[in-house]
Order: structure tokens, then C-alpha cells, then sequence
């Protein structure tokens, strides 16, 4: 099964169901053409494998120095030196300074931020009746509100997307090292600036940090930071917006206030995580696991949507919050608790201002992006009764 067919897209639970039936929890497949990998569809084998890093190391080096360098998932699975990609005493120091640096965003402020560039993308639309509720507002809120966190210039933004974008549609292995280079050296960039005139921005806050990290060091965590920050938050935003508008069950329930977009979240990140499929690790030996033997140093990759509907897991899903959706283990995601207010204070933004919205056509028609990662429609069109603008927001200031 290759990952980032039209196949796997259309129907990704059916073809986990159907892999679990014919290899059990562990499934030989391929990222994309040429490119072998092991997916691990149980959540059990999946704990024990993010939980040991001395046996299942993050480090790609050595599965990457085999593979072509025009490969084009390269881009996607490289080393760099960013949390996500190291070990050890070097990814405590790494993971030291980010959780740091996050832990200083208000959260407050976070809110009312989202809530300002919320605003803002419903007036564009609101008046219209109908929106593409992808490309209007959930990529440009996101993409506003991390670059706000980060403290990139408008211009900056806009021609770093632009490089981010072309990454993701890149149809060959030289279109995506020439946007992956572009993105790199925006970023780099913006960092020489932030070095020159530092802010209380996270980038400045970085460079500040008694960790010491140089610029390839930070830069690495910006573009890990942007890089995972941008496409599954969007993704979790619509997704959570499909199970609100397609799922009659989920939404009497939210209508009538017994369900809470908390909890619309939260089944989505059980359900239809936006990053469906991560988390590589690169066993260095020999490794059973539930029987299988694991090639050395090819990727194994966790399927969060699999493992967490694992049929050997039993209990009550509703309120429950033990799904892999933000990986586990010593690199879990640092960044969760930032990535729910975003979402969820989109979603109460979006729903209070336009209640009676739903999609514009039936929900097996949506298509859906051809990806080994990332669970997301190409697009959600929504129509809604028209109405007026909405009040800029006035935050009243901290005390």
C-alpha cells in the first residue's frame, strides 16, 4: 500500500482496517514510491516503540544516507537539529529551550489574538453566504496567529507560506528541494533580523535562551515550530468543523449544549487526527515487535488513526483524551496546549457567528489530500445564511 495514493486518501479507514486484517498491528508499506516503511497500527506496539529511544531512535541519518537525494518525502523526513530529529543529551537541551520559550506565551493573549484575526476572515466572508472554509479562513487564521507567535513580519509571512506551500505540492524531487531551500533561507533571514533587533517574540526569545543555541539550532526549531504548527492545526480546525456540520449525532448535541467544541476536538484527534500518520523512528538493530522483525534503519511510522482504533483497546472513548494524536513519550508534541487554543477558540469564533452553516455539498464528495501524513480535505465548502459584519473584538487588558 502506498501512502500517498488517491486510494489510501479516499478511504484511509477501510485500508487500516484491511491491513490490520491481513498483517495484524505492524504493516509493511510504502511513504511514496520506492520508499519502504513499516506502519504501526497497534497502539500498544506503537507506546513501546515512542517509549524506547535507545532501541527506536528519532535520528534519520543512517536510513537517509541510503536513499536518493532527490527522494521527494526527503525534504519531509531529513535530520536536522530540532527536537523532533535528536536524542539524548542533545534533544534535552533542545526540548529544554522550547518547552521554555512556549511556556512563556499568555495564553490569554494567545485567545484574543485568534479571536482579532477570527473576526476579521468572517467579515470577509460572512455577507456572501458561502465560503471555502480551507483556503478562507482556516489556513490564513492559522498562518496569522503562528506568525504573530513567532514574530514574522507580514511580508515575511506571506512569501514563507508561499515556500511552505510549494514544499507540499512539489510533483517532483527538484521542485521540493528548490521550495525547501527557499523556506530555509526566509527563515534564516528572519533570524538575522531577530538577532539584531530582538522582540518578545518566540524566535527572540530563542536566541535568548541561556541554552546558547546557535542559528542552525533555531532555526530548525522555527521550522519545526511552523512546519507543525500550521498544516495539522488547519486540518484539526476543518476537520472538527466536518464532524460539527456531517455527524447529525454530534451536532444535536452541541446545538442543544450537552457537547462542547472541547469535545468535538477531541473525537477528531481520536477519530481523524489532521497528522494521521508520524512520529519515524529508525531502529538501529534487529527489533521483534509483535512478531514481526523490523529492518534496520528503515522507518517505522505510528498511525495515530489506526492505533487509537485499535480493536484491542476497550472503554468509553467519550472524555477520553489517551489518544496518540499528539505522539507520546519523551518527544511528544511540546506544543499541544497552544495548538487546543488556537483550534478551539477558532471554533467557538466561527460557530458563534454563523450557527446555521453546512456544507455545500454531500460529505462523500469532499476529496481529500493524497498524503503518507496528513489527514485533510482539499477543500470544505459551506453555505450559511448570510449576515452583517461582526464588532472588531475589544479585549479588556490582563489584570
Amino acid at each position: 500500500m502506498r501512502l500517498d495514493s488517491d486510494e489510501f486518501a479516499a478511504d484511509p479507514h477501510h485500508a487500516y482496517d484491511e491491513m490490520r486484517r491481513q498483517h495484524g498491528p505492524l504493516v509493511p508499506v510504502e511513504v511514496t514510491a520506492g520508499v519502504p516503511a513499516t506502519l504501526v497500527l497497534g497502539y500498544r506496539a506503537a507506546l513501546r516503540i515512542l517509549s524506547d529511544p535507545a532501541h527506536f531512535p528519532a535520528d534519520p541519518r543512517a536510513w537517509q544516507a541510503k536513499i536518493s537525494e532527490h527522494c521527494p518525502v526527503l525534504p519531509l523526513m531529513e535530520w536536522g537539529p530540532s527536537t523532533s530529529e535528536s536524542d539524548g543529551e542533545q534533544h534535552y537541551r533542545h526540548r529544554t529551550a522550547y518547552l521554555a520559550v512556549l511556556a512563556d506565551i499568555d495564553l490569554y493573549q494567545l485567545r484574543g489574538t485568534v479571536e482579532s484575526v477570527a473576526v476579521s476572515l468572517i467579515n470577509g466572508f460572512c455577507g456572501a453566504g458561502t465560503a471555502d472554509l480551507l483556503d478562507e479562513y482556516a489556513i490564513p487564521l492559522t498562518v496569522g496567529v503562528l506568525e504573530a507567535v513567532l514574530g514574522i513580519p507580514e511580508q515575511d509571512g506571506r512569501e514563507l507560506f508561499d515556500a511552505m506551500a510549494g514544499l507540499r505540492v512539489a510533483a517532483n524531487a527538484r521542485d521540493s528541494e528548490l521550495h525547501d531551500n527557499r523556506f530555509h533561507t526566509l527563515l534564516s533571514n528572519i533570524l538575522s533580523a531577530k538577532r539584531s533587533q530582538p522582540s518578545t517574540d518566540v524566535i527572540s526569545r530563542l536566541t535568548r535562551h541561556p541554552s546558547m543555541l546557535d542559528d542552525t539550532e533555531i532555526l530548525a526549531q522555527t521550522a519545526v515550530l511552523y512546519a507543525l504548527g500550521t498544516e495539522p492545526t488547519w486540518n484539526l480546525i476543518v476537520n472538527a468543523l466536518l464532524l460539527l456540520t456531517t455527524d447529525s449525532q454530534f451536532r444535536a448535541g452541541f446545538l442543544g449544549g450537552a457537547l462542547s467544541v472541547r469535545e468535538a476536538i477531541d473525537e477528531v484527534l481520536f477519530l481523524d487526527p489532521p497528522l494521521a500518520n508520524g512520529c519515524a523512528r529508525y531502529p538501529r538493530q534487529p527489533q521483534a515487535v509483535e512478531g514481526l522483525w523490523l529492518t534496520v534503519d528503515q522507518p517505522v511510522l505510528i498511525s495515530m488513526t489506526a492505533c487509537n482504533a485499535d480493536p484491542a483497546l476497550t472503554g468509553e472513548r467519550h472524555g477520553n483524551r489517551s489518544h496518540l494524536a499528539w505522539g507520546a513519550g519523551a518527544q511528544s508534541c511540546p506544543a499541544q496546549s497552544l495548538a487546543s487554543v488556537i483550534v478551539e477558540e477558532a471554533l467557538e469564533q466561527l460557530l458563534d457567528a454563523l450557527p446555521d452553516l453546512e456544507l455545500a455539498v454531500p460529505a462523500s464528495d469532499l476529496r481529500w489530500q493524497p498524503s503518507a501524513f496528513h489527514r485533510a480535505p482539499l477543500a470544505v465548502p459551506v453555505i450559511f445564511p448570510p449576515c452583517p459584519p461582526l464588532p472588531l473584538p475589544q479585549r479588556e487588558s490582563r489584570r
